[in-house]
Parts: C-alpha cells; structure tokens; sequence
C-alpha cells in the first residue's frame, strides 16, 4: 500500500513539475507599436582617438499604437545610449542617440539592446568601425651626407 502510495505521489510530482515547464504562449497584438530603424549598423568608418563618437540611429513607429521604449542598453561602458523617454506616436520618427568613447584605441563591435512595448520588444543594433592615433606632422629629416644649414 505504502508503495502504491509513494508511487502515486511521484506520477502526480512529475505531472506537475511538466506542466510547470511549459512555456506561455504569447498572445500578440495586431495594433502594437513596430520600431522601424533606417539601419540597425552603423559603421563610424576609421575615426581619430579623441573624436567626436556620438552617432544616431534614426526610426519610426509605424504601428497602431504609441511606442514606449522602456530602455537601451550598451554592451559595455563605453558605450552610451540616450533615448526618447516620451511615447513615439503612430507615425512619428525619432532617433537613439549612442555615444561612443573614442579614446580607445582599435576596433568598435558594440551592440545596443533596445526594450520597449512594440511588436518585437527587443531589439539589438551594432556599431563598429576602427579608432587609429591621431596623425602627428613629422619632424623634418635632413638625408644623411646633405649639409647642414646654418
């Protein structure tokens, strides 16, 4: 009996644990906002150390609803999203403005993990490009076996 019992509890357990596992099916609305980016890359190209890093990532909703982005966050410290923080109205554009530290020098892979209210409420957008040395003028060489001027 003690058996049939334990047996009983373990089926019930497992039952139960299995159903717990399973995923919620997300119900999707047909009016919600859609974040539209004129480009999901932006390549600053070979910028200089100490340049200007901030570039933009222009977009519009062109959804039912207002667009609420809720945060934008960059894959590292160096790399500094601004947000609007007022709903994006059906229709209307705006932009995410990413400042990047261009005191470091070499290659730029970032992303930037945009959240928010529309259809795909996650959305990743990548920088890149390369940050040289500034060009110093260099010193004028005299060729060996010339003469000296005095």
């Amino acid at each position: 009996m003690k058996k049939a019992i334990l047996s009983l509890g373990v089926a019930a357990f497992t039952f139960f644990g299995a159903k717990a596992q399973e995923t919620p099916v997300a119900v999707e609305n047909p009016n919600a906002a859609v974040l539209n980016f004129e480009t999901e890359v932006v390549d600053y190209g070979t910028i200089e150390q100490g340049a200007d890093g901030t570039r933009e990532f222009k977009f519009t909703n062109t959804g039912k609803e207002p667009l609420i982005i809720s945060n934008a966050r960059g894959s590292c410290g160096c790399t500094v999203p601004t947000w609007p923080t007022n709903p994006v109205k059906p229709g209307e554009s705006a932009s995410i403005s990413v400042k990047y530290d261009t005191k470091r020098l070499g290659p730029i892979n970032k992303s930037i993990t945009i959240t928010s209210n529309a259809s795909e409420p996650t959305k990743v957008l990548r920088i890149k490009g390369n940050v040289v040395a500034p060009q110093t003028s260099p010193e004028k060489q005299t060729p060996s076996g010339a003469p000296i001027e005095p």
